[in-house]
C-alpha cells in the first residue's frame, strides 16, 4: 500500500532491534555484577523494545511489505554504568525524534494508522529516556554508593532465602 510508511516502519524495527541486543548486554554485565535494579531496568525495557518490534512488524504485514530484521547499529561494549544509561538514554532520545518525524511523514503520505503507532511509540520512548536519565541523575549523585546498594541488597536477599525477583 505505502511504501514510504513501510520504509519508515522498517526503520524502526531496526532501531528497536537494535535496543534489544544494546540493552540485553547491558543487563547481562550488570546482573553479573549484582546491580539487580539497573539490570532489571534494562531487561524490562529490552522486552519492552520486542513488543515495539512486533507492533511494527504487524503494521509493515498489514501494509503488504516485507519486514526486514536488520539491526541499526552493533552492541557497543560498555562496562561502566554511567556510560551505559548515557547511551540508552541518548538512543531513547533519538528514537524519540526519529519518530515524531516519521509520524509526520506518515501523516502526510496519508497513512493515519502508522502515524498513531509512531506516536504511541513516542510515549513509550520518552519514558525510557526519563528512566534512564533519573537512574545517571542517581548514580552521579550517589556515585558508587549507589551501586553498591544494589550489591547489597541482593546478597541480603540470598542469605535470607529470597532469591524471587
Amino acid at each position: 500500500m505505502n511504501k514510504k510508511s513501510i520504509e519508515l516502519l522498517n526503520k524502526a524495527v531496526a532501531d528497536e532491534l537494535s535496543a534489544v541486543h544494546q540493552y540485553m548486554y547491558f543487563h547481562f554485565l550488570l546482573d553479573d555484577l549484582g546491580y539487580d535494579l539497573l539490570a532489571g531496568l534494562f531487561k524490562r525495557t529490552a522486552i519492552e523494545e520486542m513488543g515495539h518490534v512486533e507492533r511494527l512488524a504487524e503494521r509493515i504485514l498489514f501494509l503488504k511489505g516485507e519486514v526486514e530484521m536488520k539491526v541499526k547499529d552493533e552492541v557497543k561494549k560498555l562496562k561502566e554504568p554511567d556510560k551505559m544509561l548515557e547511551l540508552a538514554a541518548k538512543m531513547e532520545n533519538d528514537s524519540t525524534n526519529e519518530y515524531n518525524i516519521w509520524a509526520n511523514e506518515c501523516a502526510a503520505n496519508n497513512d493515519s494508522a502508522s502515524k498513531q503507532l509512531f506516536e504511541s511509540l513516542v510515549a513509550d520512548e520518552e519514558r525510557h529516556f526519563d528512566q534512564y536519565d533519573t537512574e545517571a541523575d542517581n548514580l552521579k549523585k550517589f556515585g558508587d554508593r549507589y551501586l553498591a546498594l544494589q550489591s547489597i541488597e541482593r546478597s541480603k536477599n540470598i542469605s535470607t532465602g529470597n532469591t524471587a525477583g
